[in-house]
């Protein structure tokens, strides 16, 4: 039976037999017994599945990664440590030295540090496109050696709305998957994979946990993407692998080749794996995901609107917003609401922005986002303060933006702290 996303929320992952724990338990282990070691051999060897090791796979995270696949509609999923993890294994399972691929520029700070100085250490070279280009000008940064396409949905924290079947297109006419970072979002607003999107990440430390406690990454596979068709781009997909005996993933595990090669190699070597007691954390964050989320946008379109008509107020960014560029978009791709981040300037320029921050009172300064509690932050001078200015500017942030994630508390309170760091602002 294929369920609603709310009843996935709540009920996903985990079916317990008789005389199981009704709720989703800890399976706290590092390893697990066996009768004999022909049964081990089987499992180092992927002939059949099952537990050995947490740092492949868990009980706990796994009933975890299963829900979240299920909300996206994939075919198998990864819980990693942290949405960074989430975000360097998507591509490097793909991607190795003296290979290139692309991304929009307007994407989180951390994760352009990560693509144009840490994996260029590794020898894999990115290109930074203007997702808002036409498709005729981004098909000329692709290069013979392109492995993948890469975009978030709502851009952190510029709040672009990509163009989901535009990327799409684009990507699999030069035959390289399309990945998208859908944190912002949620699957609840928007699943990328209905649109085109072969991978899709999340940063689960943001809606999915939603209470500020469990650091934690997602990888979401399709199983869509026909790597077959391209055997010379992704051959570590496509020919044996000598670490497994020659085994070859395509073969072997069809349209769960990907994510399968994600658990069994990238997480068996590197490790970056989420701990059972954050997947247990994460999975009480999920099964409240689709109330929060609407209270999120609720709370949110009622800020901006407010924002939008202060005097005060420079600009506003926000696609809930009739005025905003990204409006149309927003109605396409997420009719039921955006996320609850909003970015806006102050007519004072950069200086106002952070006399204005530094004068809220029930908001706070945090560097965290898309949790329960309302926060701010001025990227320019935190999360995106190792930029020079040009960088800045190409990554969609501007000097005087702040990014105000709106929580679930009432709205009334919130838009009362604003306007009086308004007024002292």
């Amino acid at each position: 039976m294929i369920y609603k996303p709310e009843t996935i929320c709540v009920q996903g992952g985990w079916t317990p037999k008789k005389g199981e724990p009704r709720v989703l338990p800890i399976y706290q282990s590092t390893t697990f017994k066996y009768e004999s070691s022909e049964q081990m051999a089987k499992l180092f060897d992927l002939e059949e599945a099952g537990y050995f090791y947490t740092r492949l796979q868990n009980p706990t995270n796994d009933a975890v990664s299963a829900k979240i696949s299920d909300l996206e509609g994939g075919v198998g999923a990864m819980l990693t440590s942290s949405g960074q993890a989430a975000s360097f294994y998507a591509l490097f399972n793909i991607c190795s030295a003296g290979d290139h691929f692309i991304s929009a520029s307007t994407i989180y700070g951390g994760t352009f540090n990560l693509f144009a100085v840490t994996m260029k250490k590794l020898g894999i070279e990115v290109t930074f496109i203007d997702q808002d280009a036409s498709e005729e000008e981004i098909a000329k940064a692709f290069q013979p050696n392109t492995k993948a396409l890469f975009g978030e949905t709502i851009a952190n924290p510029g709040l672009k709305v990509l163009d989901i079947e535009k990327f799409a297109r684009i990507a699999h006419a030069q035959g390289v998957p399309l990945i998208v970072d859908n944190t912002f979002a949620t699957p609840i607003n928007c699943r990328p994979i209905d649109w085109g999107a072969d991978i899709v990440i999340h940063s689960t430390t943001k809606y999915m946990d939603g209470h500020a406690t469990s650091v934690g990454g997602v990888i979401v596979d399709s199983g869509n993407f026909d790597w077959n068709a391209y055997p010379e781009k992704f051959p570590g997909l496509t020919t044996p692998d000598d670490s497994y005996h020659g085994l070859i993933y395509t073969k072997s595990f069809g349209k769960a080749a990907y994510i399968t090669k994600c658990v069994v190699q990238l997480m068996r070597d590197l490790g970056s794996i989420q701990s059972p007691q954050n997947a247990f954390l994460t999975n009480i964050g999920l099964e409240t995901l689709h109330l929060r989320v609407e209270r999120h946008c609720s709370n949110a379109q009622k800020v901006a609107e407010f924002l939008e008509n202060n005097e005060k107020i420079a600009w506003v960014h926000y696609c809930g917003l009739e005025n905003d560029t990204y409006y149309e978009l927003g109605k396409k791709y997420l009719p039921k609401g955006s996320c609850g981040v909003i970015t806006f300037g102050l007519k004072g320029g950069r200086d106002a922005s952070i006399g204005f921050i530094d004068s809220l009172q029930m908001i706070a300064i945090v560097t965290h986002v898309a949790d329960a509690r309302t926060s701010v932050l001025h990227p320019a001078s935190h999360t995106h303060r190792q930029l020079s200015d040009e960088q800045l500017i190409a990554a969609g942030v501007a000097p005087d933006l702040i990014r105000l994630s709106v929580g679930i508390e009432n709205v009334e309170d919130i838009i009362e702290d604003i306007q009086r760091a308004l007024e002292k602002a």
